[in-house]
């Protein structure tokens, strides 16, 4: 059977309800008006939670942009899908049953740790099995602090008849280079650098414990570095076995817009672009997304897909999806 599976970071899909009226006054003073105008009270503290992030309140993401990342998911079309930064599985069901009118019949998300509410999930049209969070994990270096922000989640992929796992998939999200503008920008960007190595290894130590080696899994999700960084060198092998990157020469749906500033991409393999700072720097591009595979998947490999944006900017994700097909 073929067996795709697919990677994307849906940037902030957040929901956010816009009260506009206290719903039982407004039926009974306002019948036969096809809109009305009014407020609605916060009065007993105990009964909402305002979600903030940094003192700001946290918006819900422009429907033209979740237009756009459903689009986009529509065009993958993958069997199962990895994806990271989602507010929390109804806002997921949501996004699954109204704008991708309920194409998978599983929809996985377990809250994580991450301040701002992004968490990772799966989305997939065959039955899973087990689903395991490892969201509590610590490093040895700092034992008494969670070391992921988000999660490394774990999924079994089922047969259609549920008789047999086909393999496993480890969603996550690592430490991104984000240093907030009034904090020293050397001395953060080292503790993010070291935070996303010790989550690599945590990543290779917790995969190498669950799966014996020549195992079948994949590991996807926003690394948020190179395939080749040196803080992720220890989640390239797990358990002695090297894993393969699996989009090392992937196919694009279309080529790269032209850049006005330097050559543009010099491989297809990039999901994420970034402007530098200084007006006459080129853009750099990197394989943020990645999908790895074990010793035990590494010739039922394919081909590898990248669905390539429109703008500069992403349409609706700054992250490009990523996706590859299986023989199994």
């Amino acid at each position: 059977m073929d067996l795709s599976i697919g990677t994307f970071n849906l940037n902030n899909l957040f929901s956010r309800f816009n009260f506009r009226a206290d719903i039982d006054t407004a039926s009974r003073s306002t019948q036969g008006q096809d809109d009305i105008a009014g407020t609605y009270r916060f009065d007993a503290s105990a009964a909402f939670a305002l979600r903030t992030f940094e003192g700001r309140l946290v918006r819900g993401k422009d429907p033209i942009d979740t237009a756009r990342i459903a689009a986009r998911i529509r065009d993958m079309d993958v069997d199962v899908l990895a994806v990271q930064e989602v507010e929390d599985i109804d806002v997921l069901k949501r996004f699954n049953a109204v704008d991708l009118g309920g194409m998978y019949q599983e929809v996985v998300l377990i809250e994580g740790n991450d301040r701002r509410l992004i968490d990772v999930g799966v989305l997939s049209r065959l039955p899973l099995g087990a689903v395991t969070s490892f969201q509590t994990a610590v490093h040895p270096e700092s034992p008494d602090e969670r070391v992921f922000g988000r999660d490394l989640l774990a999924v079994e992929v089922l047969d259609r008849r549920r008789r047999r796992k086909l393999l496993t998939l480890y969603n996550t999200h690592l430490k991104s280079h984000f240093v907030h503008h009034s904090a020293d920008q050397t001395s953060g960007r080292i503790r993010n650098n070291e935070r996303r190595r010790r989550q690599a290894e945590t990543v290779a130590r917790l995969i190498g414990a669950q799966q014996r080696r020549g195992a079948r899994y994949v590991l996807a999700g926003d690394m948020n570095d190179p395939v080749d960084s040196d803080h992720l060198a220890a989640m390239r092998t797990i358990d002695g076995d090297p894993l393969v990157d699996a989009l090392r020469t992937p196919l694009e749906s279309r080529p790269a817009k032209a850049e006005t500033q330097g050559d543009g991409p010099r491989t297809p393999a990039w999901t994420y672009r970034r402007n530098p700072p200084g007006r006459d720097t080129p853009p750099e591009y990197w394989l943020y997304d990645q999908i790895w595979l074990s010793r035990g998947l590494a010739d039922r490999l394919r081909s590898a897909h990248i669905g390539r944006r429109t703008r500069h900017g992403g349409d609706g994700s700054d992250h490009d999806p990523a996706w590859i097909h299986l023989a199994l």
